[in-house]
């Protein structure tokens, strides 16, 4: 069974930081491209970062320089640095892994809020 477990979301004052972390299990870890994705309410998923496997990352504009995805492979485990957040930051995130099957975790919910 495979389970994607993120962790690490809260409220956060407006140019704080967090760091999400997505837990996998039930897969080979090391194939799969993973992607953050993030939806506000009243708006379509977005992809906010994503780490191949082979290590390459890739960010869109709203959030380069602020965001940073690493991967631990001997933990299976994906990261999200976020940082410099803003109020526009606010929305549930999800982890995704994307390989020899499509899967997503249930999310984590991101306030940015004063």
């Amino acid at each position: 069974q495979v389970q994607l477990v993120e962790s690490g979301g809260g409220l956060v004052q407006p140019g704080g930081s967090l760091r999400l972390s997505c837990a996998a299990s039930g897969i080979l870890f090391s194939i799969y491209d993973m992607d953050w994705y993030r939806q506000a309410p009243g708006k379509q998923r977005e992809l906010v970062a994503r780490v191949t496997r082979r290590g390459n990352t890739d960010y869109p504009d709203s959030v380069k320089g602020r965001f940073t995805i690493s991967r631990d492979n001997a933990k299976n485990t994906v990261y999200l640095q976020m940082n410099s957040l803003k109020v526009e930051d606010t929305a549930v995130y999800y982890c995704n892994a994307n390989g020899w099957g499509n899967y997503w975790g249930q999310g984590t919910q991101v306030i940015v809020s004063s």
